[in-house]
């Protein structure tokens, strides 16, 4: 017996890949046992021409250095309207460069390793399929010269399209993807064109199209012009990003269980 199917437990929050979360789901589906499950993601962040680009630049950037990419909330795919495209490559390009690589416990890194030497080589392993696939290496895609650690450099794919693997799959790693949209109706079919709907990201200097764009995204969260987070907010995903939601006075709503008391007046 494992702790989830233990008669002792009542409810199973998980937070991990959705690949093991449906398996903690079945378990948990023979005992009707509640769930909290916060899963994968693979964030949108969706640029107009109106946006400050240096401040989407900065927020797209933490995918690289926080956690090293290794979060499900990052800005990973990059729907960058057509006016701005090369300019928007061209900043986080620049930016990716700029991060030390290195041991963490320097002062000065910013970019540290991956979690395991397997990781490491299932990152990289997305990358050279992103070239295959005809994606355009803009920097990055190549392991650091340091002698000890997991690394792997900041790394940015340009001019992908929507059906490829790396578009479409959590890489878990500080990888960027960065595809061209027209107009709004087809950044918002290309953000919600995945079976995640963690976290996405809307920039724009409109703050009527921003929040009509956020409204319709299928996603359990939209940060406008930030990738900053509210601790009092509910926090959980739509789609193979999970079920229920976390932090704040929601995940009271989680943790207990209602009973309703009827007597006689």
């Amino acid at each position: 017996p494992t702790a989830v199917d233990s008669a002792g437990v009542d409810m199973v929050s998980f937070t991990g890949s959705t690949a093991v979360g449906r398996r903690i789901a079945e378990v948990c589906g023979r005992g009707m046992k509640r769930q909290l499950m916060e899963l994968g993601g693979k964030g949108a962040a969706i640029v107009f021409e109106d946006a400050d680009l240096e401040a989407a630049v900065r927020g797209i950037g933490t995918t690289f250095s926080f956690y090293s990419g290794q979060i499900c909330t990052a800005p990973t795919r990059v729907l960058a309207h057509r006016p701005v495209y090369d300019r928007l490559v061209s900043g986080l390009a620049a930016y990716a460069g700029r991060l030390r690589v290195g041991d963490p416990r320097s002062p000065d890194t910013v970019v540290g390793p991956l979690i395991s030497a397997a990781h490491r080589d299932r990152v990289e392993s997305y990358v050279e399929l992103g070239r295959k696939e005809g994606a355009r290496v803009v920097t990055g895609g190549e392991r650091p010269p340091l002698e000890r650690g997991f690394y792997v450099s900041p790394t940015l794919l340009a001019d992908c399209g929507p059906d490829m693997r790396v578009v479409r799959e959590e890489i878990f790693g500080p990888v960027v993807v960065v595809l061209p949209f027209e107009d709004e109706e087809e950044a918002l079919a290309l953000a919600d064109d995945s079976e995640y709907g963690l976290i996405d990201y809307v920039w724009s200097g409109d703050v009527a199209r921003a929040f009509r764009v956020a409204g319709r995204l299928r996603s359990g969260g939209v940060g406008v012009n930030t990738v900053g987070r509210n601790m009092e907010a509910p926090f959980g995903g739509f789609k193979q990003s999970g079920v229920g939601r976390d932090v704040g006075v929601y995940a009271l709503h989680a943790y207990t269980e209602l009973q309703s008391l009827v007597w006689q007046s």
